[in-house]
């Protein structure tokens, strides 16, 4: 992966999915990139904002997002309007405002409170490979979503998913896995999301039948 920054831009570039993808991310209009990585075959949906957050091969966002301090793997599919690591509040002090962490714009001292942006920082959530995040869902803050996971529209996930794992509904509950346990396994052992290009386009035909592809390639 890169490391990137990249603001919002008046150039056109085509809508989602009607650009052919290469080793450089593509960014949508109205982007912000911020203290990022990126890795190659990426596409950054329109109006989305990534701070100090890694996304991995082949994952992209459809648009309206909003990642802050987060580990995004690859084949990643992020539906529109998913925010990834909202910001939590203090709630132990006496005002949850954030006049008592970003002083500077209160007129209320010369330096901001380092250690509240550092323990929001050490709360990153971590989103698995070949994941699908739905329209509209929300990851808390120090949540890990497993590889294959499918994650409902309009869910907010408050703990972790296990891999291969449907979660839906506010809070987020497992409704089933995606394949039996065996299969779950054997996928994982394979990790075909770490195989390299050439590798990819030798075995793309494979990937659309579950039975064959682990006969095939489970050790």
């Amino acid at each position: 992966m890169k490391f990137f920054e990249h603001y919002a831009s008046p150039d056109y570039v085509p809508a989602l999915g009607n650009k052919t993808l290469g080793v450089e991310p593509v960014f949508h209009e109205g982007v912000l990139v911020y203290k990022s990585q990126l890795g190659e075959w990426t596409e950054i949906g329109a109006n989305t904002q990534i701070v100090e957050s890694s996304m991995d091969d082949y994952s992209y966002t459809a648009g309206d997002n909003q990642i802050i301090y987060s580990e995004i793997g690859k084949f990643s599919n992020i539906a529109s309007h998913v925010r990834i690591n909202p910001g939590n509040h203090p709630m132990e002090r006496v005002t949850l405002h954030h006049i008592t962490y970003r002083r500077k714009m209160y007129g209320l001292g010369e330096q901001d409170d380092a250690d509240f942006f550092e323990w929001r920082r050490s709360n990153k959530c971590v989103i698995g490979h070949d994941t699908w995040l739905g329209h509209n869902a929300i990851i808390m803050p120090g949540v890990t979503v497993g590889t294959g996971s499918v994650i409902g529209s309009g869910a907010v996930v408050t703990k972790d998913i296990e891999p291969y794992t449907i979660a839906v509904g506010v809070p987020a509950k497992p409704i089933r896995a995606r394949f039996p346990e065996n299969i779950v396994e054997k996928l994982l052992q394979i990790a075909w999301w770490d195989w390299d290009r050439l590798t990819l386009e030798a075995r793309f035909d494979d990937l659309n039948n579950v039975d064959q592809f682990i006969e095939k390639y489970a050790p």
